[in-house]
């Protein structure tokens, strides 16, 4: 008689139930993390070392963002974590050009081209122009736009995308409009 749990489970009715999926659109810029995530697979799959240890280093800087900031970091600032190490391995290249490493200053130069794959357009200097133009007329008139740079900043990267624009280039932008007589 040890059957007979078995036959209930036999004789039990199937319900099935209908799922339903939903897809939405992702902006590439948010979905940065995952793209990450996606590569570093697919170079691990196709026993791609020079990718997989590049894509895992950028990884972990994202992932002690998070834990520094306590949540996960918003896409403009992978971006600026991806931006800046491009930067590093750049500078490193051209060291190690100068110290005639060319083997060394070669696998710096992919594994930043690997990397600024990943990065969103930056603004043209004519964007920045503009954008900064409209910031610099909606001041107050009775300030002084020379002291009132930091307040410039605010509301252009209230408008604008950190990830966009090269901050050296912003500022070189505004002191040189601020410069320039009206």
């Amino acid at each position: 008689m040890s059957f007979a749990p078995l036959r209930v489970l036999i004789r039990a009715p199937v319900t099935i139930r209908r799922w339903r999926l939903y897809t939405t659109k992702s902006d590439p810029i948010t979905d940065l993390r995952s793209q990450l995530m996606n590569e570093v697979k697919a170079a691990m799959k196709n026993k791609d070392t020079v990718a997989s240890t590049t894509l895992r280093s950028v990884l972990s800087e994202v992932y002690a963002a998070d834990k520094a900031s306590n949540n996960k970091i918003p896409p403009s600032t992978i971006a600026n974590i991806l931006r800046k190490a491009v930067i590093r391995r750049v500078d490193a290249a051209s060291k190690f050009t100068e110290a005639s490493r060319l083997d060394l200053a070669e696998k710096e130069n992919c594994e930043a081209e690997l990397l600024s794959k990943f990065l969103p357009p930056l603004l043209s200097e004519a964007e920045i122009d503009r954008a900064l133009r409209e910031v610099i007329e909606a001041l107050p008139g009775g300030a002084e736009p020379r002291k009132s740079l930091g307040r410039i900043f605010k509301e252009f990267y209230s408008k604008i995308d950190k990830s966009t624009v090269d901050p050296s280039v912003v500022k070189q932008r505004a002191e040189s409009l601020l410069a320039s007589p009206v």
